[in-house]
């Protein structure tokens, strides 16, 4: 069983990023915060020692990007900014067949219209 500090480090992780997905995109902020707790869930059940370090690194550091993404789109005062960075050769080269398969499936769900994100004003002529 996990001891306290882990599960407290590890829900901190999880409700930091949320946080930060509140400075996205309502697109991007939708299809992230569904991304992350799904794969939280599904990693809950993990216990091998370097799958939970493994797992922890890296959203540390998808963590650490977004943080650093949201403060230089604060400083830009309102205009667009960009999310996001390149997945290198070498990480992807280390990706098993099923993190291939989920990489694969976000592509796909992102480049889906976002016509149902949308938001409109009501019409003032009602």
């Amino acid at each position: 069983m996990a001891n306290a500090a882990h599960v407290s480090r590890i829900l901190s992780l999880y409700k930091r990023i949320l946080l930060l997905h509140r400075f996205l995109p309502i697109e991007l902020r939708a299809l992230g915060d569904q991304y992350v707790k799904d794969e939280f869930r599904r990693h809950r059940a993990v216990t091998a020692p370097q799958d939970v370090r493994s797992f922890l690194k890296e959203w540390e550091s998808y963590k650490d990007t977004l943080q650093a993404q949201v403060l230089e789109s604060a400083g830009r005062g309102g205009k667009t900014a960009a999310f996001g960075a390149k997945l290198s050769e070498e990480k992807l080269a280390h990706f098993q067949d099923e993190q291939i398969g989920q990489l694969y499936e976000l592509m796909l769900e992102s480049r889906k219209p976002s016509r149902q994100f949308r938001i409109q004003e009501d019409d003032p002529r009602k």
